[in-house]
């Protein structure tokens, strides 16, 4: 078993912003595994996220951000359970970042279900016909869509979108993380992305 320093709950705490028992207690699990130790942590917050998630979320912000130039901007409501913690500078920023993440994206729904299912059918519909015209058997065509489909989430939801300050997080891992860091269930209610000339 390593040796568990100081400086290793230090780095740790640094990455991930947990408390220090949390990082003592991460790093002994992963044997001194720095990377072990920060999906030790982020599991740890995930599992914490998922106990919030029922609870009432009616304090929060309503932010504005416009881009350099004045072309796009964005309108994003993102709620918590206190006043206290709608107040702080940590929950200011990550309100700020969302909707600068908001504006780079231009995401088409907060989740799956806020997509019109109209644009589902027809990118369904296009995906059909783009394997179809490969020549593919009939059998893996509903495979090959699915597959596109699950990308085309990927890229057009918010809370599956990869993080632009992060690419090795979504935005929904990102939120995991402040409801940790908060002790407070957090959701983003709504948002809106003007384009000059869209």
């Amino acid at each position: 078993m390593a040796e568990i320093s100081a400086q290793m709950i230090k780095e740790l705490r640094t990455r991930t912003n947990a408390g220090v028992l949390n990082c003592k207690e991460a790093l002994k699990d992963a044997g001194g595994d720095m990377e072990k130790a920060v999906d030790f942590l982020r599991k740890k917050g995930l599992a914490t996220a998922l106990k919030r998630a029922g609870r009432e979320t009616s304090e929060g912000l309503i932010h504005s951000y416009i881009h350099t130039g004045g072309k796009i901007g964005v309108l994003v409501e993102v709620n918590c359970e206190t006043d206290f913690v709608a107040k702080t500078d940590e929950f200011k920023t990550f309100v700020k970042d969302l909707a600068m993440h908001i504006a780079a994206t231009k995401p088409l729904g907060i989740r799956r279900e806020d997509i019109p299912e109209q644009v589902i059918q027809r990118e369904e519909e296009i995906y059909r016909a783009q394997a179809v015209e490969t020549g593919k058997r009939e059998k893996i065509l509903d495979k090959i869509v699915q597959g596109k489909m699950e990308k085309f989430y990927k890229e057009s939801c918010l809370l599956d979108q990869q993080y632009i300050k992060d690419p090795d997080i979504t935005t929904q891992d990102l939120i995991h993380d402040m409801i940790t860091k908060t002790g407070e269930n957090i959701t983003v209610r709504r948002f809106v992305r003007y384009q000059l000339g869209e």
